[in-house]
């Protein structure tokens, strides 16, 4: 079949020089559907396709963001915090518990800084009842010597409390790969993202399902080939990597998708093996053969057995491995764009000194680099790879809302 974009090249000529129409049509596949507070998409980009490797609905990297998006980000905060109501002043945001790392309560008061700089009050709490043993509140220093204190949350009459502050919208950044045990729907306090949609209950399986149709609608819309947008993958049910149960039908599958990938460089192929509810990189193998999976020693398939809060991994992603083209200071790097009621408001280079272009970057030697997306506008060139990222991005995110859909039915 013949498509009239069909290239990378004649892809990023056509959204630089189609910004707004592009827009308007992801603006139009949005309406009605309940797009996340906010998500992060990490993307990577080939010699041949740009494709979204995840995405996170509780992202917590916005330390990470340049602080020109920072301060751009306000104004879409605000556009999606006025959709559940036009008179929210007092705002909480609800971490996770990992308040040992350092890096992610900056990520907390960079969050915060921006909402307060666009005019709400803002403070932490948490139903951990592991942080408040001495006291109903724990002020904790950051990385960057940010003060961040966290008041033990209350419930009064279905509606929620940061100590003794009434609080007008609460902000959940907790992931839930351990759910919180609260009976979220007697709440009266709106929550968002919605708690229904944490690792506990999300697969990756289905977001990639999502995004196959949303990205094929797309490409159809605009008559782009659709292997220009997405990595290909499979998935697998049922394994269990502590009794090696499944692992020769999952090695099969491996090598399934394999033989799809089309390349000039056979030795270079790979595929990510991800667990379908992994978060924090965990739960992810890169193989050339499906003899790998079979012959995978102990130690490996521990690591893949269980992840975050012990959540058992049986449902598997089988994703090709996208090979990153783009380096930073010598190292792999791969894109990740944040977004903010589905409108891209900032981005990030990671990059890894100790992975190749064809593995997992997202882990142990990681360092970020940050970067501005605020000034996209309809054809500036030298925004191209930019403008590429946000699309595929918001994609993503449409993607994530007709999910969300399936997972509250």
């Amino acid at each position: 079949m013949s498509y009239d974009i069909d290239s990378k090249e004649s892809l990023e000529s056509f959204i630089t020089n189609n910004w707004n129409k592009v827009n308007q049509y992801i603006d139009e596949q949005s309406k009605n559907l309940p797009i996340p507070f906010y998500t992060s998409v990490d993307i990577r980009e080939s010699k041949d396709k740009f494709a979204p490797v995840d995405n996170n609905i509780y992202p917590a990297g916005f330390n990470n963001l340049c602080q020109l998006d920072l301060d751009a980000s306000g104004k879409q905060f605000r556009e999606t915090i006025n959709t559940f109501g036009n008179d929210i002043e007092k705002i909480g945001i609800i971490p996770e518990s990992n308040t040992k790392n350092l890096f992610y309560l900056d990520h907390l008061a960079f969050l915060s800084k921006a909402l307060m700089d666009e005019g709400y009050e803002v403070t932490f709490l948490s139903f951990d009842e592991n942080l408040f043993e001495t006291s109903n509140e724990v002020t904790l220093l950051s990385q960057s010597k940010f003060e961040i204190k966290i008041h033990k949350a209350v419930i009064n009459d279905n509606i929620l409390f940061a100590g003794e502050t009434q609080l007008d919208f609460a902000i959940l950044n907790n992931d839930q790969s351990n759910p919180i045990k609260i009976d979220w729907k007697t709440i009266k306090t709106p929550i968002a993202p919605s708690p229904s949609l944490g690792w506990f209950k999300r697969q990756k399986n289905e977001h990639f399902q999502e995004y196959k149709t949303v990205a094929n609608q797309f490409a159809e819309e605009f008559s782009i080939d659709p292997c220009l947008l997405q990595a290909l993958f499979l998935t697998r049910e049922g394994i269990d990597f502590s009794t090696k149960e499944g692992l020769e039908e999952l090695g099969n599958t491996v090598d399934e998708l394999l033989a799809k990938i089309k390349t000039s460089e056979d030795d270079h192929r790979k595929v990510f093996v991800k667990a379908s509810q992994g978060t924090y990189g965990m739960g992810i193998s890169v193989v050339s053969s499906g003899e790998e999976i079979v012959s995978m020693n102990r130690k490996n398939r521990d690591k893949m057995n269980i992840g975050k809060n012990k959540i058992k991994f049986t449902s598997l992603l089988v994703q090709e491995g996208v090979d990153s083209i783009l380096r930073y200071d010598d190292m792999a790097a791969e894109i990740t764009i944040y977004l903010a009621g589905g409108k891209p408001i900032g981005g990030f280079v990671r990059a890894n000194e100790s992975r190749a272009a064809n593995e997992n970057l997202n882990s142990r030697g990681m360092v970020f680099r940050k970067y501005c997306i605020s000034e996209i506008r309809e054809k500036n060139d030298f925004q191209s790879k930019e403008a590429v990222y946000s699309i595929i991005a918001r994609l993503s995110t449409v993607a994530a809302a007709k999910e969300s859909i399936k997972l509250n039915q």
